[in-house]
């Protein structure tokens, strides 16, 4: 059985993307098929990640939404991402958003049928015979969150440790318990090191009665890479990636 993953937060900013296409590349390190589409229509940026830009991308999520093609004719094979850590059976298909002005204005102007998109996650599970798909959505909550939110078997919501991030994080807790998340986690992330961090998960597993799957540390060496790669792939023993190895192991168990 395929597992449906979105990964969302309540603001911009937290991290989410760099999360996503890193979680997705330890789980599919560990021998499994694994899809990522980019739903963040109004602010793609996962592509950059996998070494896109917009000469590279022919075709994105936004042709499908438009008609213009199927969804399986936008999953770009970026299994070469993860190097030598893939196993024989490893792969990641990255479905992009388009990074194109006119294409973010029309979905501005006209949105889209957010019904194709539960279409979409279906069909990709099927033809690519994904074990795991990733959904990097849009921050804050509208219809396309609330459809993720809705087909997902794991919920992983990233926040700050901010009082602005923690009021909104709590508006999407109670919208998922609501919607009944067969499971729901949380990631801390740029947790100041000066901070006790077992007392920061406590404190958060406490305000939202969620599990805690990892606290990420703010990491001058992430900031350095600003995202011209995958950190778990050029940090392999670094201690910020085995926290990530740690969520990843939440979200296969």
């Amino acid at each position: 059985m395929s597992r449906v993953i979105s990964i969302h937060s309540y603001r911009g900013g937290t991290g989410k993307s760099n999360s996503t296409a890193n979680l997705a590349a330890l789980v599919a390190a560990e021998g499994k098929r694994v899809g990522i589409v980019d739903t963040d229509i109004q602010s793609p940026g996962i592509h950059v990640l996998f070494g896109f830009d917009d000469q590279k991308i022919d075709r994105s999520l936004n042709d499908y939404l438009w008609g213009r093609c199927s969804i399986a004719e936008v999953a770009y094979d970026v299994t070469y991402a993860i190097g030598e850590s893939a196993k024989p059976n490893s792969k990641i298909y990255l479905i992009p958003a388009s990074v194109k002005a006119g294409e973010i204005a029309r979905v501005l102007r006209e949105g889209y049928d957010v019904g194709l998109l539960n279409e979409g996650f279906q069909d990709l599970i099927e033809n690519l015979e994904l074990d795991y798909l990733f959904i990097d959505t849009h921050p804050g909550l509208n219809e396309e969150t609330l459809l993720s939110i809705t087909i997902s078997d794991v919920l992983l919501l990233i926040l700050r440790p901010d009082s602005q991030d923690y009021q909104g994080t709590a508006v999407t807790v109670d919208v998922a318990r609501k919607l009944e998340v067969p499971s729901l986690l949380m990631v801390v992330n740029k947790a100041p090191m000066v901070f006790d961090f077992d007392e920061l998960k406590r404190r958060v597993e406490q305000t939202y009665g969620a599990t805690v799957a990892g606290v990420l540390p703010h990491s001058d060496e992430m900031m350095v890479l600003a995202s011209s790669g995958l950190f778990s792939v050029k940090y392999p023993d670094h201690s910020f990636t085995q926290v990530l190895r740690n969520i990843a192991d939440h979200l296969m168990a």
